[in-house]
Protein backbone atom coordinates (compact mmCIF):
# COMPACT_ATOMS: atom_id res chain seq x y z
CA UNK A 1 0.00 0.00 0.00
CA UNK A 2 1.24 3.48 -0.87
CA UNK A 3 3.03 5.60 1.70
CA UNK A 4 1.31 8.78 2.91
CA UNK A 5 2.68 12.18 3.97
CA UNK A 6 1.00 13.35 7.17
CA UNK A 7 0.60 16.48 9.28
CA UNK A 8 4.11 17.25 10.47
CA UNK A 9 5.69 17.41 6.98
CA UNK A 10 8.54 19.92 7.10
CA UNK A 11 8.82 20.37 3.30
CA UNK A 12 12.61 20.02 3.23
CA UNK A 13 12.20 17.56 0.31
CA UNK A 14 14.84 15.10 1.46
CA UNK A 15 12.29 12.46 0.50
CA UNK A 16 12.05 13.79 -3.06
CA UNK A 17 15.71 13.14 -3.75
CA UNK A 18 15.53 9.44 -2.80
CA UNK A 19 12.22 8.48 -4.43
CA UNK A 20 13.07 6.07 -7.30
CA UNK A 21 9.79 6.64 -9.18
CA UNK A 22 9.32 10.41 -8.81
CA UNK A 23 6.02 10.10 -6.95
CA UNK A 24 6.52 12.88 -4.35
CA UNK A 25 5.40 16.36 -5.36
CA UNK A 26 5.67 19.27 -5.65
CA UNK A 27 9.40 19.01 -6.08
CA UNK A 28 11.72 22.00 -5.60
CA UNK A 29 11.95 22.15 -9.40
CA UNK A 30 8.22 22.84 -9.69
CA UNK A 31 6.62 26.26 -9.36
CA UNK A 32 4.10 25.05 -6.76
CA UNK A 33 6.83 24.11 -4.28
CA UNK A 34 7.32 27.63 -2.90
CA UNK A 35 3.69 27.95 -1.85
CA UNK A 36 2.76 24.37 -1.01
CA UNK A 37 1.38 23.50 2.42
CA UNK A 38 3.14 20.13 2.47
CA UNK A 39 4.48 17.46 0.14
CA UNK A 40 2.29 14.66 -1.23
CA UNK A 41 2.80 11.08 -2.41
CA UNK A 42 0.97 9.92 -5.54
CA UNK A 43 -0.86 6.72 -4.53
CA UNK A 44 -0.95 5.61 -8.15
CA UNK A 45 2.83 5.78 -8.57
CA UNK A 46 4.21 4.83 -5.16
CA UNK A 47 5.90 1.40 -5.18
CA UNK A 48 5.90 1.05 -1.39
CA UNK A 49 9.69 0.95 -1.14
CA UNK A 50 9.89 3.04 2.04
CA UNK A 51 12.96 5.03 0.96
CA UNK A 52 11.17 8.31 1.67
CA UNK A 53 10.13 7.22 5.15
CA UNK A 54 13.69 6.21 6.00
CA UNK A 55 15.08 9.70 5.35
CA UNK A 56 12.21 11.86 6.61
CA UNK A 57 13.70 14.03 9.39
CA UNK A 58 10.37 14.48 11.20
CA UNK A 59 8.77 11.02 10.79
CA UNK A 60 5.91 12.41 8.71
CA UNK A 61 5.77 9.61 6.12
CA UNK A 62 3.95 6.43 7.10
CA UNK A 63 2.65 3.33 5.26
CA UNK A 64 -0.96 3.68 4.20
CA UNK A 65 -1.97 0.57 6.15
CA UNK A 66 -0.46 2.04 9.34
CA UNK A 67 -2.64 5.17 9.42
CA UNK A 68 -4.49 5.56 12.71
CA UNK A 69 -7.98 7.13 12.70
CA UNK A 70 -6.75 10.62 13.63
CA UNK A 71 -4.60 10.84 10.51
CA UNK A 72 -6.42 8.49 8.14
CA UNK A 73 -7.77 11.44 6.17
CA UNK A 74 -4.28 12.20 4.90
CA UNK A 75 -4.76 9.36 2.44
CA UNK A 76 -7.43 11.51 0.76
CA UNK A 77 -5.40 14.71 1.14
CA UNK A 78 -2.45 13.15 -0.69
CA UNK A 79 -4.65 11.77 -3.46
CA UNK A 80 -6.55 15.04 -3.87
CA UNK A 81 -3.36 16.93 -4.63
CA UNK A 82 -2.69 14.84 -7.72
CA UNK A 83 -6.29 15.11 -8.86
CA UNK A 84 -6.01 18.91 -8.74
CA UNK A 85 -2.39 19.12 -9.90
CA UNK A 86 -1.59 16.64 -12.67
CA UNK A 87 2.12 16.05 -12.94
CA UNK A 88 3.84 18.59 -15.14
CA UNK A 89 7.52 17.90 -14.55
CA UNK A 90 9.22 15.14 -16.48
CA UNK A 91 10.23 12.07 -14.45
CA UNK A 92 13.51 12.72 -12.74
CA UNK A 93 13.29 16.50 -13.13
CA UNK A 94 13.45 16.87 -9.37
CA UNK A 95 16.82 15.18 -9.06
CA UNK A 96 19.58 17.63 -8.18
CA UNK A 97 22.89 15.86 -8.73
CA UNK A 98 25.63 16.49 -6.26
CA UNK A 99 28.46 18.63 -7.57
CA UNK A 100 31.35 16.56 -8.84
CA UNK A 101 34.83 16.84 -7.44
CA UNK A 102 37.16 18.65 -9.78
CA UNK A 103 40.26 16.78 -10.86
CA UNK A 104 43.25 18.56 -9.35
CA UNK A 105 46.13 16.12 -9.86
CA UNK A 106 49.40 17.94 -9.33
CA UNK A 107 47.63 21.13 -8.25
CA UNK A 108 47.88 22.39 -4.69
CA UNK A 109 44.58 22.48 -2.83
CA UNK A 110 43.22 26.02 -2.66
CA UNK A 111 42.59 27.49 0.80
CA UNK A 112 39.11 26.74 2.13
CA UNK A 113 36.22 29.07 1.56
CA UNK A 114 35.45 30.58 4.97
CA UNK A 115 31.88 31.73 5.66
CA UNK A 116 30.35 33.25 8.79
CA UNK A 117 26.64 32.65 9.41
CA UNK A 118 24.76 34.95 11.78
CA UNK A 119 21.88 33.10 13.43
CA UNK A 120 21.25 29.44 14.27
CA UNK A 121 17.77 28.67 12.96
CA UNK A 122 16.77 26.41 10.06
CA UNK A 123 18.05 28.67 7.27
CA UNK A 124 21.38 29.07 9.06
CA UNK A 125 21.90 25.33 9.50
CA UNK A 126 20.71 24.49 6.00
CA UNK A 127 23.19 27.02 4.59
CA UNK A 128 25.98 25.50 6.69
CA UNK A 129 25.08 21.99 5.52
CA UNK A 130 24.99 23.13 1.90
CA UNK A 131 28.54 24.46 2.24
CA UNK A 132 30.08 21.69 4.33
CA UNK A 133 28.56 18.71 2.51
CA UNK A 134 29.74 19.72 -0.95
CA UNK A 135 32.43 17.76 -2.78
CA UNK A 136 33.55 20.48 -5.17
CA UNK A 137 34.90 22.89 -2.56
CA UNK A 138 36.52 22.86 0.85
CA UNK A 139 34.59 25.09 3.23
CA UNK A 140 34.74 26.22 6.82
CA UNK A 141 31.70 27.69 8.58
CA UNK A 142 31.55 29.84 11.71
CA UNK A 143 28.04 30.15 13.17
CA UNK A 144 27.43 33.06 15.53
CA UNK A 145 24.35 33.13 17.79
CA UNK A 146 23.58 35.73 20.44
CA UNK A 147 21.70 33.25 22.66
CA UNK A 148 23.43 30.43 24.58
CA UNK A 149 21.26 27.86 22.76
CA UNK A 150 20.69 27.22 19.07
CA UNK A 151 17.65 26.30 16.98
CA UNK A 152 15.84 29.51 16.14
CA UNK A 153 12.21 28.87 15.22
CA UNK A 154 12.54 25.12 15.76
CA UNK A 155 13.16 25.78 19.45
CA UNK A 156 11.24 29.02 19.93
CA UNK A 157 8.54 28.98 17.23
CA UNK A 158 7.21 25.44 16.83
CA UNK A 159 4.35 24.76 19.23
CA UNK A 160 5.34 22.49 22.14
CA UNK A 161 2.66 19.91 21.29
CA UNK A 162 4.14 19.51 17.78
CA UNK A 163 7.08 17.47 19.04
CA UNK A 164 7.46 15.52 15.78
CA UNK A 165 8.27 18.74 13.94
CA UNK A 166 10.95 19.60 16.49
CA UNK A 167 12.86 16.39 15.69
CA UNK A 168 14.30 18.14 12.64
CA UNK A 169 16.94 19.36 15.11
CA UNK A 170 18.64 15.99 14.56
CA UNK A 171 19.61 17.26 11.12
CA UNK A 172 21.09 20.40 12.65
CA UNK A 173 23.12 18.39 15.15
CA UNK A 174 24.62 16.39 12.30
CA UNK A 175 25.70 19.60 10.58
CA UNK A 176 27.23 21.00 13.78
CA UNK A 177 29.40 17.88 14.08
CA UNK A 178 30.90 18.20 10.60
CA UNK A 179 34.56 18.98 10.14
CA UNK A 180 35.03 22.68 9.50
CA UNK A 181 32.10 23.83 11.66
CA UNK A 182 32.68 26.24 14.56
CA UNK A 183 30.06 27.56 16.98
CA UNK A 184 30.17 30.83 18.93
CA UNK A 185 27.08 30.96 21.18
CA UNK A 186 26.24 33.85 23.46
CA UNK A 187 27.97 36.20 21.03
CA UNK A 188 26.03 39.10 19.55
CA UNK A 189 27.04 40.59 16.24
CA UNK A 190 27.14 44.35 16.64
CA UNK A 191 27.87 44.15 20.37
CA UNK A 192 30.69 41.62 20.74
CA UNK A 193 31.96 41.46 17.19
CA UNK A 194 31.20 43.59 14.15
CA UNK A 195 30.23 42.47 10.66
CA UNK A 196 33.44 44.09 9.42
CA UNK A 197 35.44 41.93 11.82
CA UNK A 198 33.63 38.83 10.61
CA UNK A 199 34.58 39.76 7.06
CA UNK A 200 38.19 40.22 8.17
CA UNK A 201 38.19 36.53 9.12
CA UNK A 202 35.89 35.18 6.39
CA UNK A 203 35.27 35.49 2.68
CA UNK A 204 31.56 36.16 3.25
CA UNK A 205 28.82 36.59 5.84
CA UNK A 206 25.35 35.05 5.54
CA UNK A 207 22.77 36.84 7.68
CA UNK A 208 20.09 34.33 8.76
CA UNK A 209 18.64 36.26 11.67
CA UNK A 210 14.99 35.59 10.88
CA UNK A 211 12.11 37.95 11.56
CA UNK A 212 12.03 39.17 15.14
CA UNK A 213 9.40 41.87 14.66
CA UNK A 214 5.69 41.69 13.91
CA UNK A 215 3.08 43.43 11.85
CA UNK A 216 0.59 45.79 13.47
CA UNK A 217 -3.17 46.05 13.19
CA UNK A 218 -3.02 49.85 12.97
CA UNK A 219 -6.19 50.38 15.04
CA UNK A 220 -6.86 52.57 18.10
CA UNK A 221 -6.22 50.90 21.44
CA UNK A 222 -3.67 48.46 20.09
CA UNK A 223 -1.18 49.51 22.77
CA UNK A 224 -3.49 48.74 25.70
CA UNK A 225 -2.25 46.20 28.28
CA UNK A 226 -3.70 42.86 27.26
CA UNK A 227 -3.05 43.47 23.54
CA UNK A 228 0.04 41.65 22.31
CA UNK A 229 1.71 40.21 19.27
CA UNK A 230 1.19 36.46 18.94
CA UNK A 231 4.95 36.29 18.32
CA UNK A 232 5.53 37.43 21.91
CA UNK A 233 3.10 34.87 23.29
CA UNK A 234 4.72 32.08 21.26
CA UNK A 235 8.19 33.09 22.46
CA UNK A 236 6.89 33.17 26.06
CA UNK A 237 5.43 29.68 26.10
CA UNK A 238 8.44 28.31 24.23
CA UNK A 239 10.88 29.69 26.78
CA UNK A 240 12.74 32.32 24.77
CA UNK A 241 15.09 34.06 27.25
CA UNK A 242 14.01 37.49 26.01
CA UNK A 243 10.36 36.76 26.83
CA UNK A 244 10.48 34.40 29.81
CA UNK A 245 9.64 37.20 32.24
CA UNK A 246 6.58 38.38 30.28
CA UNK A 247 3.08 38.01 31.67
CA UNK A 248 -0.27 37.64 29.90
CA UNK A 249 -3.67 38.21 31.47
CA UNK A 250 -5.45 34.84 31.38
CA UNK A 251 -8.11 35.76 33.95
CA UNK A 252 -10.88 36.51 31.44
CA UNK A 253 -13.13 33.88 29.91
CA UNK A 254 -12.49 34.84 26.28
CA UNK A 255 -9.46 35.71 24.15
CA UNK A 256 -9.38 36.89 20.55
CA UNK A 257 -6.69 35.97 18.05
CA UNK A 258 -6.60 38.23 14.99
CA UNK A 259 -5.49 36.27 11.93
CA UNK A 260 -6.11 32.67 10.96
CA UNK A 261 -2.78 31.30 9.83
CA UNK A 262 -0.91 28.46 11.52
CA UNK A 263 0.47 30.73 14.26
CA UNK A 264 -3.07 31.84 15.10
CA UNK A 265 -4.20 28.20 15.39
CA UNK A 266 -1.15 27.39 17.53
CA UNK A 267 -1.82 30.08 20.11
CA UNK A 268 -5.55 29.35 20.16
CA UNK A 269 -4.86 25.67 20.75
CA UNK A 270 -2.33 26.32 23.52
CA UNK A 271 -4.74 28.72 25.27
CA UNK A 272 -7.45 26.07 25.63
CA UNK A 273 -5.43 22.85 25.82
CA UNK A 274 -5.68 20.64 28.85
CA UNK A 275 -2.76 21.43 31.12
CA UNK A 276 -2.02 17.73 31.65
CA UNK A 277 -1.55 17.38 27.90
CA UNK A 278 0.82 20.34 27.88
CA UNK A 279 2.68 18.90 30.85
CA UNK A 280 3.93 16.11 28.56
CA UNK A 281 5.54 18.61 26.16
CA UNK A 282 8.59 20.87 26.35
CA UNK A 283 6.51 23.97 27.07
CA UNK A 284 8.32 26.38 29.39
CA UNK A 285 7.58 25.78 33.07
CA UNK A 286 6.49 29.37 33.69
CA UNK A 287 3.94 29.12 30.88
CA UNK A 288 2.70 25.76 32.14
CA UNK A 289 2.12 27.24 35.56
CA UNK A 290 0.26 30.28 34.19
CA UNK A 291 -1.91 28.19 31.86
CA UNK A 292 -2.81 25.86 34.73
CA UNK A 293 -4.50 28.84 36.39
CA UNK A 294 -6.04 30.19 33.17
CA UNK A 295 -9.77 30.95 33.12
CA UNK A 296 -10.02 31.22 29.35
CA UNK A 297 -12.84 29.06 28.04
CA UNK A 298 -13.19 30.39 24.50
CA UNK A 299 -10.82 31.69 21.85
CA UNK A 300 -12.26 33.51 18.85
CA UNK A 301 -10.01 33.33 15.79
CA UNK A 302 -10.74 36.18 13.39
CA UNK A 303 -10.22 36.17 9.64
CA UNK A 304 -10.74 39.29 7.56
CA UNK A 305 -11.80 37.37 4.46
CA UNK A 306 -14.14 34.44 3.89
CA UNK A 307 -13.46 30.79 4.79
CA UNK A 308 -12.22 30.00 1.30
CA UNK A 309 -9.27 32.31 2.06
CA UNK A 310 -8.31 30.81 5.44
CA UNK A 311 -4.54 31.24 5.76
CA UNK A 312 -3.86 28.13 7.85
CA UNK A 313 -2.71 24.92 6.21
CA UNK A 314 -5.04 21.98 5.76
CA UNK A 315 -3.01 19.70 8.10
CA UNK A 316 -3.13 22.23 10.94
CA UNK A 317 -6.86 22.81 10.48
CA UNK A 318 -7.60 19.09 10.36
CA UNK A 319 -5.59 18.38 13.52
CA UNK A 320 -7.43 21.12 15.38
CA UNK A 321 -10.73 19.26 15.16
CA UNK A 322 -9.64 16.15 17.04
CA UNK A 323 -8.43 17.73 20.28
CA UNK A 324 -10.00 16.08 23.33
CA UNK A 325 -12.22 18.32 25.41
CA UNK A 326 -12.11 21.16 22.87
CA UNK A 327 -14.90 22.11 20.48
CA UNK A 328 -13.83 23.64 17.18
CA UNK A 329 -16.71 25.61 15.70
CA UNK A 330 -17.28 28.04 12.84
CA UNK A 331 -19.36 31.15 13.42
CA UNK A 332 -21.76 31.01 10.49
CA UNK A 333 -22.43 28.55 7.67
CA UNK A 334 -19.78 27.37 5.22
CA UNK A 335 -20.80 26.04 1.83
CA UNK A 336 -18.57 23.37 0.36
CA UNK A 337 -19.58 20.91 -2.32
CA UNK A 338 -17.86 17.55 -2.90
CA UNK A 339 -15.46 19.16 -5.37
CA UNK A 340 -14.44 21.96 -3.00
CA UNK A 341 -10.86 22.02 -1.68
CA UNK A 342 -10.27 19.82 1.35
CA UNK A 343 -9.69 22.83 3.61
CA UNK A 344 -13.12 24.25 2.80
CA UNK A 345 -14.74 20.85 3.31
CA UNK A 346 -13.19 20.62 6.78
CA UNK A 347 -14.43 24.11 7.65
CA UNK A 348 -17.90 23.14 6.47
CA UNK A 349 -17.81 20.14 8.80
CA UNK A 350 -16.79 22.36 11.72
CA UNK A 351 -19.62 24.77 10.89
CA UNK A 352 -22.14 21.97 11.41
CA UNK A 353 -20.83 21.05 14.87
CA UNK A 354 -22.63 22.02 18.05
CA UNK A 355 -21.00 22.91 21.38
CA UNK A 356 -20.49 20.21 23.98
CA UNK A 357 -21.37 21.30 27.52
CA UNK A 358 -18.23 21.64 29.63
CA UNK A 359 -15.81 21.81 26.69
CA UNK A 360 -13.55 24.73 25.94
CA UNK A 361 -14.04 26.25 22.50
CA UNK A 362 -12.15 27.59 19.51
CA UNK A 363 -14.50 29.61 17.32
CA UNK A 364 -13.39 30.43 13.77
CA UNK A 365 -15.03 33.64 12.59
CA UNK A 366 -14.62 34.90 9.05
CA UNK A 367 -15.34 38.19 7.29
CA UNK A 368 -14.48 40.32 10.33
CA UNK A 369 -12.07 43.26 10.36
CA UNK A 370 -10.81 44.68 13.70
CA UNK A 371 -11.45 48.40 14.05
CA UNK A 372 -10.58 49.19 17.67
CA UNK A 373 -9.27 47.61 20.85
CA UNK A 374 -11.53 48.92 23.62
CA UNK A 375 -10.67 49.46 27.27
CA UNK A 376 -9.96 52.06 29.91
CA UNK A 377 -6.74 50.72 31.45
CA UNK A 378 -6.74 47.19 30.01
CA UNK A 379 -8.34 45.36 27.10
CA UNK A 380 -12.09 44.95 27.59
CA UNK A 381 -13.33 44.22 24.08
CA UNK A 382 -12.51 44.25 20.38
CA UNK A 383 -14.66 46.16 17.90
CA UNK A 384 -15.01 44.55 14.49
CA UNK A 385 -16.70 45.38 11.22
CA UNK A 386 -18.18 42.98 8.70
CA UNK A 387 -15.70 43.04 5.83
CA UNK A 388 -18.44 43.11 3.19
CA UNK A 389 -21.29 45.13 4.76
CA UNK A 390 -19.38 47.25 7.25
CA UNK A 391 -21.81 46.33 10.02
CA UNK A 392 -20.15 46.78 13.40
CA UNK A 393 -19.90 44.31 16.26
CA UNK A 394 -18.27 43.99 19.65
CA UNK A 395 -16.47 40.97 21.10
CA UNK A 396 -15.99 41.04 24.85
CA UNK A 397 -12.52 39.75 25.77
CA UNK A 398 -9.62 40.28 28.12
CA UNK A 399 -6.80 39.30 25.78
CA UNK A 400 -6.10 40.18 22.14
CA UNK A 401 -3.27 38.52 20.23
CA UNK A 402 -2.47 39.74 16.75
CA UNK A 403 -1.22 36.96 14.50
CA UNK A 404 -1.02 38.91 11.27
CA UNK A 405 2.58 38.16 10.39
CA UNK A 406 6.16 38.22 11.60
CA UNK A 407 8.36 40.97 10.24
CA UNK A 408 12.10 41.29 9.75
CA UNK A 409 14.01 44.12 11.41
CA UNK A 410 16.79 46.19 9.80
CA UNK A 411 20.37 44.94 10.03
CA UNK A 412 22.75 47.85 10.60
CA UNK A 413 24.78 48.62 7.51
CA UNK A 414 22.60 46.65 5.08
CA UNK A 415 19.95 48.08 2.73
CA UNK A 416 16.48 47.34 4.09
CA UNK A 417 13.11 47.22 2.35
CA UNK A 418 10.72 48.58 4.95
CA UNK A 419 7.64 47.50 3.01
CA UNK A 420 8.53 43.81 2.92
CA UNK A 421 10.59 43.73 6.11
CA UNK A 422 13.54 42.16 4.27
CA UNK A 423 17.11 43.02 3.37
CA UNK A 424 17.32 44.05 -0.28
CA UNK A 425 18.70 41.07 -2.20
CA UNK A 426 18.69 39.13 -5.43
CA UNK A 427 18.79 35.36 -4.92
CA UNK A 428 20.28 35.93 -1.47
CA UNK A 429 23.01 38.30 -2.66
CA UNK A 430 22.60 41.64 -0.83
CA UNK A 431 22.29 44.51 -3.32
CA UNK A 432 21.98 48.26 -3.21
CA UNK A 433 18.33 48.90 -4.15
CA UNK A 434 19.05 52.05 -6.15
CA UNK A 435 21.76 50.59 -8.36
CA UNK A 436 21.34 46.82 -8.06
CA UNK A 437 25.06 46.57 -7.29
CA UNK A 438 25.97 43.73 -4.93
CA UNK A 439 27.31 44.49 -1.46
CA UNK A 440 30.57 42.55 -1.48
CA UNK A 441 30.62 39.54 0.81
CA UNK A 442 27.11 40.04 2.24
CA UNK A 443 24.28 37.51 1.82
CA UNK A 444 20.94 36.67 3.43
CA UNK A 445 18.89 33.50 3.89
CA UNK A 446 15.55 32.65 5.48
CA UNK A 447 12.87 35.11 6.55
CA UNK A 448 15.17 38.14 6.49
CA UNK A 449 15.70 37.28 2.81
CA UNK A 450 12.21 36.35 1.57
CA UNK A 451 9.80 37.44 4.33
CA UNK A 452 7.99 35.31 6.90
CA UNK A 453 6.66 32.68 4.53
CA UNK A 454 6.91 28.93 4.20
CA UNK A 455 7.66 26.23 6.74
CA UNK A 456 10.89 24.83 8.18
CA UNK A 457 11.90 22.83 5.13
CA UNK A 458 11.30 25.78 2.80
CA UNK A 459 14.49 27.21 4.23
CA UNK A 460 16.54 24.36 2.79
CA UNK A 461 16.13 25.51 -0.80
CA UNK A 462 16.14 29.17 0.18
CA UNK A 463 19.55 28.59 1.77
CA UNK A 464 20.77 26.55 -1.19
CA UNK A 465 19.95 29.42 -3.54
CA UNK A 466 21.91 31.83 -1.36
CA UNK A 467 24.90 29.51 -1.15
CA UNK A 468 24.89 29.10 -4.93
CA UNK A 469 25.03 32.90 -5.33
CA UNK A 470 27.90 33.02 -2.86
CA UNK A 471 29.79 30.26 -4.68
CA UNK A 472 29.29 32.00 -8.02
CA UNK A 473 30.92 35.09 -6.55
CA UNK A 474 33.73 33.00 -5.09
CA UNK A 475 34.42 31.29 -8.39
CA UNK A 476 34.44 34.62 -10.22
CA UNK A 477 36.86 36.18 -7.73
CA UNK A 478 34.38 38.73 -6.40
CA UNK A 479 35.03 37.94 -2.73
CA UNK A 480 37.85 39.39 -0.66
CA UNK A 481 40.14 36.80 0.94
CA UNK A 482 40.22 37.01 4.75
CA UNK A 483 43.33 38.35 6.43
CA UNK A 484 42.57 36.81 9.82
CA UNK A 485 42.41 33.12 10.70
CA UNK A 486 39.78 31.08 12.52
CA UNK A 487 42.08 30.98 15.54
CA UNK A 488 42.34 34.78 15.44
CA UNK A 489 38.55 35.11 15.55
CA UNK A 490 38.26 32.65 18.42
CA UNK A 491 40.84 34.64 20.36
CA UNK A 492 38.95 37.86 19.64
CA UNK A 493 35.65 36.34 20.80
CA UNK A 494 37.20 34.94 23.99
CA UNK A 495 38.77 38.28 24.81
CA UNK A 496 35.45 40.09 24.53
CA UNK A 497 33.10 37.32 25.71
CA UNK A 498 35.06 35.03 28.04
CA UNK A 499 31.95 32.98 28.74
CA UNK A 500 31.01 32.41 25.10
CA UNK A 501 30.00 28.83 24.36
CA UNK A 502 30.96 26.35 21.66
CA UNK A 503 29.42 23.28 20.07
CA UNK A 504 30.36 21.00 22.97
CA UNK A 505 28.68 23.40 25.40
CA UNK A 506 25.51 23.44 23.28
CA UNK A 507 25.35 19.65 23.33
CA UNK A 508 25.92 19.65 27.11
CA UNK A 509 22.95 22.00 27.58
CA UNK A 510 20.87 19.81 25.27
CA UNK A 511 21.78 16.67 27.26
CA UNK A 512 20.95 18.40 30.53
CA UNK A 513 17.52 19.50 29.27
CA UNK A 514 16.73 16.03 27.94
CA UNK A 515 17.86 14.35 31.17
CA UNK A 516 15.64 16.67 33.18
CA UNK A 517 12.84 15.90 30.74
CA UNK A 518 13.18 12.14 31.09
CA UNK A 519 12.93 12.47 34.85
CA UNK A 520 9.68 14.41 34.43
CA UNK A 521 8.22 12.32 31.58
CA UNK A 522 8.75 15.11 29.05
CA UNK A 523 10.87 15.54 25.88
CA UNK A 524 12.99 18.14 27.66
CA UNK A 525 12.76 20.75 30.41
CA UNK A 526 13.95 23.97 28.83
CA UNK A 527 16.42 26.30 30.42
CA UNK A 528 14.89 29.72 29.91
CA UNK A 529 17.44 31.84 31.74
CA UNK A 530 20.62 32.64 29.83
CA UNK A 531 22.75 32.75 32.98
CA UNK A 532 21.51 29.27 33.95
CA UNK A 533 22.45 27.94 30.52
CA UNK A 534 25.97 29.31 30.86
CA UNK A 535 26.22 27.70 34.30
CA UNK A 536 25.15 24.27 33.01
CA UNK A 537 27.74 24.53 30.24
CA UNK A 538 30.45 25.57 32.72
CA UNK A 539 29.72 22.60 35.00
CA UNK A 540 29.80 20.19 32.06
CA UNK A 541 33.03 21.72 30.77
CA UNK A 542 34.68 21.35 34.18
CA UNK A 543 33.80 17.66 34.27
CA UNK A 544 35.29 16.91 30.87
Amino acid sequence: MAYVVTQNCCNDATCVAVCPVDCIHPTPAEREYKRTEMLYIDPGSCIDCGACSDVCPVDAIVPGDALVPDIDRYRDINAEYFQRNPRAAAPGAHVQPLPLAIATAGVADPPPLRVAIVGSGPSAFYAAEELLARRDIAAEVTMVERLPVAGGLVRFGVAPDHWHTKTVDRVFDRTARRDGFTFHLGVEVGRDVTVEELLTHHHAVIHASGASGDRRLGVPGEELPGSHAAREFVAWYNGHPDHAARSFDLTGSRAVVVGNGNVALDVARILVSDVETLRRTDIADHALSALADSRIEEVVVLGRRGPEHAACTTPELLALGSLPGIDVLVDGPVDAGPDAPMKLQILAEYSRRTPTPGNRRIVLRFGSTPTQVVGVNVVEALLVADTDSGAEGRIECGLVLRAVGYRGLPIPGLPFDDGSGTVANVAGRVVEPDTGNPVTGQYVAGWIKRGATGVIGTNRYCAAETVESLLDDHREGRLVAPTGSAADLTALVRARRPHALGGGDWRAIDRHEREQGRAAGRPRVKIVDAAAAFEVAAVARASR
